[in-house]
Order: C-alpha cells, then sequence, then structure tokens
C-alpha cells in the first residue's frame, strides 16, 4: 500500500485502522498530499507540530476529522526549471545555490553571452 493510498482513504473511502498496515505510511507524503487541499489545510498544520505521533495515530486523527467528499485531483507542485541557472552552473562551475547567487548580479547581456558559450547545439 503506498501513502497515496492511505492520502484516499481520508478523503473518500474512511477505512478502520484494523484492516491496515502502517508501515509504508509516510507522514511526510501523506501531510504534504492532503495540504493541497484547503479543507485540510488547519489539520495538516496542527499535525506538522506534533511530527512524532505514532502513525497509526496520524492517521486516525485525518479519519476522524477530514470530512469525506469528492476533491478534485491536487497535482504536486513542482519548482520550475530555469535554464539560466543550468548555463551559469555549467559555464563557472557553481553548486546551485552558487548560480542563484550569481544570476542576482549578472546583467541580462552577461547572461547571454553565457547562454551562447554554453550551448552545445541541437
Amino acid at each position: 500500500m503506498s501513502p497515496f493510498d492511505y492520502v484516499d482513504l481520508v478523503l473518500h473511502k474512511k477505512k478502520a485502522e484494523e484492516e491496515l498496515d502502517f508501515k509504508d505510511y509516510a507522514p511526510f507524503i501523506v501531510n504534504r498530499s492532503l495540504s493541497y487541499h484547503l479543507d485540510c489545510v488547519p489539520y495538516v498544520s496542527e499535525m506538522n507540530l506534533w511530527p512524532g505521533t505514532d502513525k497509526d495515530m496520524q492517521y486516525q486523527y485525518f479519519l476522524n476529522n477530514i470530512r469525506p467528499m469528492k476533491r478534485k485531483f491536487a497535482p504536486w507542485q513542482k519548482s520550475k526549471k530555469d535554464e539560466n541557472i543550468d548555463c551559469v552552473k555549467a559555464y563557472f562551475g557553481y553548486s546551485n545555490q552558487k548560480a542563484k547567487e550569481a544570476l542576482r548580479i549578472l546583467t541580462d547581456e552577461q547572461i547571454s553571452e553565457i547562454k551562447i558559450k554554453t550551448d552545445k547545439g541541437g
């Protein structure tokens, strides 16, 4: 059973804990998945204050407090890929953090010159 199955059970089906094995329950993933639904945010926020709580107790908390209803699918938010960072990393040999810092002081002309120099072609 994946962590997303637990999220599905909390949001839709409502299954008792006697039937579940919590070895695959990943609190971070379950909390993050639930936090994409506005009505679940207060419950997830409260659970984040108590990270050491047993997995079955976390599941019971969500199961008994979050109302079952049909919700829209909430895709995971991903960071956008910035091609400028990749070019600066390749040109200077920087890490992500240093490349972000360098982008703050580089001008648009310098960035376009770096892009031309690091272009590998098609």
